[in-house]
Formats: C-alpha cells, sequence, structure tokens
C-alpha cells in the first residue's frame, strides 16, 4: 500500500467499513489481497510439507475471519493488516492443533527453545515436528494478551505477520521505540513461559 491513491482509496473503504457497509468489505479485500497474499506466503514458507492449508486458502479464510465480524473497528490500512495477522494467528494455531490430534500424540518431537530467536522479521521455521511449539506459542500468547494486550498485538504483527519494526508501529498506532522495547519483553516473557512446557 505504498501508493497514495491505494492507500487513500483503502483509507475511504476502512470508513465505510466502519459505518456497517459489508459490501466496501469486498471492495477492500480485493484492494489489500496481494498485501494478504504477502502474510500468508511468509507464513506458508515456515511449513516444510504441503497440505490443505495453502497460501490462497490462508488468505480466503483470513478474510471470512474479518468478514464475519459484527462490526470491523479499523482505522489505518496497517491496522487492517494487525487484524487480519491475529486472523492468521488463528488459523494457524488451529490448523497445526486439527494436525496434532491427527497425528494423536504419537512420533511428537521436542524443540529446542533456541529457535525463538526470531529472524529480523520475526520469522520462525515452523514445521510439522514443530507443531506442539506453535500451539505454546499460541496459547502463551492468550496468557500474555491478560498481561499485556500491546505485547501480544506486537508478536501478531511481527510474528504472524512478518511485519517490520516500523510497520507494526503504524499498525498499532505507536512508536518504533515501543515496538522494540515490547518485541524483546515478549519474547523474553514467551521464552520463560514456554521453557517448561515444550
Amino acid at each position: 500500500m505504498s501508493d497514495d491513491r491505494s492507500r487513500t482509496e483503502v483509507t475511504r473503504l476502512l470508513a465505510a467499513v466502519r459505518a456497517g457497509d459489508r459490501l466496501a468489505l469486498d471492495e477492500l479485500y480485493a484492494l489489500v489481497y496481494q498485501e494478504l497474499r504477502l502474510l500468508a506466503h511468509r507464513q506458508r514458507k515456515r511449513w516444510e510439507q504441503t497440505g490443505t492449508l495453502n497460501t490462497t486458502a490462508l488468505v480466503h479464510e483470513a478474510y471470512l475471519k474479518l468478514v464475519h465480524q459484527p462490526r470491523l473497528a479499523v482505522s489505518t490500512p496497517e491496522h487492517f493488516l494487525a487484524l487480519a495477522a491475529t486472523a492468521i494467528r488463528h488459523i494457524i494455531s488451529n490448523h497445526a492443533r486439527d494436525r496434532r490430534t491427527r497425528k494423536r500424540g504419537g512420533d511428537v518431537c521436542t524443540v529446542a527453545l533456541t529457535t525463538l530467536r526470531a529472524e529480523p522479521r520475526g520469522l520462525l521455521p515452523v514445521s510439522d515436528g514443530s507443531l506442539d511449539l506453535l500451539i505454546a506459542i499460541d496459547d502463551a500468547l492468550d496468557r500474555l494478551d491478560r498481561i499485556s494486550p500491546r505485547q501480544r498485538g506486537i508478536v501478531e504483527c511481527r510474528f504472524y505477520g512478518g511485519m517490520t519494526t516500523e510497520e507494526t508501529a503504524a499498525a498499532l498506532g505507536i512508536s518504533a521505540t515501543t515496538v522494540k522495547r515490547d518485541w524483546v519483553l515478549a519474547q523474553t516473557w514467551l521464552y520463560r513461559e514456554l521453557r517448561d512446557r515444550v
């Protein structure tokens, strides 16, 4: 959404969505589809094996999750992408839970927590062997939300959305300095939470 005209159109559509115009959400989806594909593709690259949850399916499921909210309170294009990252988190976590359930606990691999050290954009490789880690992170984020919703949002944007510090700051309406500080704090908290669980 670097193009000013696209950004203006997205902002106009977001206002219409906030006013309850469900058709505007379809127009918005068409405008941000490539951005959503990029978010979904970043997540799909984490999975080493192909499965039923491909990039297109992830984008469509994220859209459906957003469209079924009674009122979508979104103020900026970046905020919309942050909500999409949250939707993607839930979809991927549910997908991981389903896959783990199908495995019925067999061949569960332990994963070293050193893998929590995310790459600069917050990316962490996730494979079938680390489903337990992904589910544990999702559960931990639910607990973190009770302590610091802002830190939970930062983790969703950075880890699930693959957003940069600046993109995360814009999405959440906070400073880049706050994102950097809270990202470190959230990673430390998650590490302590997950140390004995994974």
